[in-house]
């Protein structure tokens, strides 16, 4: 597998955990994290600069729980990995006739610091770019978007449009307003660092928990990033012999395979 930095393997402990609604995921002792993280090859000074970058990005809030030091998500983390879980996990793949949304805005420049965080959070959120102030994302992503707008303050400053695209060369321009072969690629990535995985999981009947747990931490924590990266275009748009089809294939075989007993891993090192 791809190195992963510390941080975000820390952010995939915390979203593993809190699985299914489950609060106790949502705080890990220093402790736990330590020993969670060397079973990923990570030491402790790296777990701790980890954390506490993590608190100062105002991922992370230092908090005791029965006098042992931890750390649990903050409540905008929270709203992260919660929103993030239905996109990793059940990505949405609509069909051309369900419709676009626009998004048409036009920031002052009192607010320029807010226009940069604007761009940069609807390309996160799967928006394309038409033109500077106008941007597309398929139809699905509209309350999304409009909880992105809200909660950065700038309702004043866009509005938003259904829409449906009427010429022959949808395709085409597809390709001008998202950057697909930069995905493409992306997702051919994650394929050759997961495979080898993969493809030992798949020869053996069992294994141990702990190597089940660092096996897939790496995988997820490099599949989390991927939804977010793809904005659920339809499947009669996308480029023939797109790889995101076969990665989410591929981490769908993982994550039912290693899931269950990485977590039981997960369990028992907090439990202790």
């Amino acid at each position: 597998m791809t190195e992963a930095q510390p941080r975000h393997l820390i952010v995939t402990l915390y979203g593993l955990h809190g699985l299914d609604g489950r609060e106790a995921g949502r705080w890990f002792s220093v402790a736990a994290l330590v020993r969670l993280l060397a079973d990923l090859g990570i030491d402790e000074p790296a777990v701790r600069s980890s954390v506490s970058r993590l608190k100062r990005r105002g991922m992370l809030t230092a908090e005791k729980v029965g006098g042992a030091a931890g750390y649990a998500l903050s409540e905008s983390a929270r709203h992260i990995l919660d929103e993030g879980d239905q996109r990793i996990f059940a990505p949405p793949r609509p069909a051309a006739d369900d419709g676009w949304l626009l998004a048409v805005f036009s920031v002052p420049e009192s607010e320029r610091d807010k226009r940069h965080t604007l761009r940069t959070q609807l390309s996160r959120l799967g928006f394309g770019t038409v033109s500077p102030g106008v941007w597309i994302a398929p139809a699905h992503l509209e309350a999304s978007a409009h909880e992105l707008v809200d909660r950065l303050d700038l309702t004043p400053y866009v509005e938003f449009f259904g829409a449906h695209y009427r010429n022959s060369d949808l395709r085409e321009k597809i390709g001008s307003w998202w950057d697909l072969d930069r995905l493409h690629d992306s997702y051919a990535d994650f394929l050759a660092s997961a495979q080898p995985a993969w493809r030992r999981w798949s020869r053996r009947r069992d294994g141990t928990d702990r190597e089940a747990f660092a096996d897939y931490v790496p995988i997820l924590t490099e599949w989390r990033r991927l939804p977010y990266l793809d904005p659920g275009l339809p499947a009669d748009l996308l480029p023939a012999g797109w790889n995101g089809a076969k990665a989410a294939e591929l981490f769908t075989g993982v994550r039912e395979k290693l899931e269950k007993p990485a977590r039981r891993h997960l369990d028992a090192v907090i439990a202790n």
